[in-house]
Order: structure tokens, then sequence, then C-alpha cells
């Protein structure tokens, strides 16, 4: 049996008011694919993130985590498999300290405290953070908080990780530390995120939402280019990657030149 993939089959999501987030979604994630989710404010990705660990559940259709349909039975063995980061790291840090938040996960899944220490070290090291370990995570700036949000998912080990939009106020430093986490991340990942230089650099994959549907889903390199799609995310005063690429081969070339 395998947990590292996502499929969702025709899924619906209406909120209570009515507003139907998300109409007929469908497509497959497979292990080990890095998948970017696109699209503008108001697309529906935050909805279908939620859906993934069963923080929604779909008004129609179907969603899996690998062979496992979402159900209340078999959430805690979804929990397990999916690491969900939110948009907002304080929706997910609640305990007196950073290595209390982090222990959280392991010790709801009763693991031996010898073991829940490792996974403590471990996932704090994997986001540079082991030296927040004591600190409360009321005192820390943005980025700590992301990268501790980030650690209190890696404890689990985690089959899949989704993240909605990761890299949002992170300095430099802390945006290329977690690019490069990403990358040595080597199961299953959805990203939902505005960061389109993370995605290319990232992501193979991209899928694109526009008013609750699949507007596309395939090569970040093609979708990127694609008129249509640039329309729908907002990007048609950006020059396209190609434009972009040969400005900058000829900046470099000038200032080559002249020095």
């Amino acid at each position: 049996m395998s947990h590292h993939f996502i499929r969702f089959s025709n899924v619906y999501y209406s909120y209570p008011g009515g507003h139907e987030a998300l109409r007929g979604v469908s497509f497959l994630i497979t292990h080990g694919e890095r998948v970017a989710l696109l699209g503008r404010n108001g697309a529906g990705k935050s909805t279908l993130m939620l859906l993934t660990d069963e923080f929604l559940t779909a008004s129609a259709g179907e969603v899996n985590i690998g062979d496992i349909p979402i159900t209340k039975k078999t959430l805690p063995l979804v929990r397990q498999s999916v690491g969900l980061v939110f948009q907002n790291p304080d929706d997910q840090l609640f305990m007196p300290t950073v290595e209390e938040d982090v222990a959280f996960g392991p010790l709801n899944m009763q693991l031996p405290e010898m073991e829940v220490e490792q996974r403590i070290d471990a996932a704090l090291k994997a986001v540079n953070a082991i030296d927040l370990r004591t600190r409360s995570p009321m005192q820390l700036s943005g980025g700590q908080k992301r990268r501790v949000a980030i650690a209190t998912v890696l404890s689990m080990e985690p089959n899949i990780l989704v993240l909605d939009e990761p890299t949002s106020n992170l300095d430099f430093g802390a945006h290329r530390d977690l690019i490069t986490l990403l990358a040595n991340f080597m199961h299953t990942q959805l990203i939902a995120t505005h960061d389109l230089d993370m995605v290319r650099e990232l992501c193979p994959r991209s899928i694109v939402l526009h008013e609750g549907k699949i507007l596309a889903d395939g090569p970040t390199s093609v979708l990127l280019e694609d008129c249509e799609v640039r329309l729908a995310l907002g990007l048609m005063d950006e020059p396209p990657l190609m434009q972009q690429s040969t400005y900058l081969i000829n900046l470099i070339l000038t200032l080559t030149y002249w020095n």
C-alpha cells in the first residue's frame, strides 16, 4: 500500500454561505512529484489544501491519500501521512516552547520518549532552528515561526508535504534555506504559492486553478509561457520567461564588456 500520492476525483466544495470554492477538481500527484498549485487569490488554492488533511470535507467527489479515501475513520492515518503547513504559522504554533510544539505530533502518535527526542532534534536541524528549541514561539520572527511550523510537520515524518504559501514574508536567506529544504525532501509535495521564482526552481509540474476549476495542468516551463494561463494568473504585464532570460543574458554581456 502506498501513501505517497494524492488523488482528487471530481471534487466540489461549497462554504456554508453558498460560495462554491471548488468545482469538479480532478488530478493525481504521484510518489515523489513536486507540484505547484497556482492561481489568483480566491481561486480555491487554500480550500484545496485543507481538503488534503480533512480540515474541510468535500461537498462531493472523493479525496484519496494513497490507497486511502479520506473519511472520519481513516483520518488519523491520513494525518500521519500528510504534513500540512498553514499559510499563517501562528495557526500551527500554540505550545509554550518550540520543542513542545515540535513534540506535539509524535507524542500524540504515542511514540517512545527517546524517539520523540530524536524526531525533535532531526526536525529542528532540518530547518536550521536547533537554537530556537527552548524559545517561546510568540517571541520569534515571522521567518523563524515559519521554519518551526515546518519542523512541527517534519517531526511526524510525513510521506507528503502540503504547503500553503511557504515563502511569504521570508527574507532572502530564509527563502533560500526553505528552497534547499524542500529540494532535499524526496517525497511528494504540493505547494500553493505566488512565488514564481520558487516554482520555476523547484516544481517541474504546475496545476493552475481559476475560479474553482483546473485551468491547466502540465510542465511549469510550458504553462508559464501560455497566454491564457498568464492572463489567469495576472502576469500579462510581466515579460515571459524567455524574454526575461534574454534580458539577463544581454545585461551580463554588457556588464562584462564594460568591465
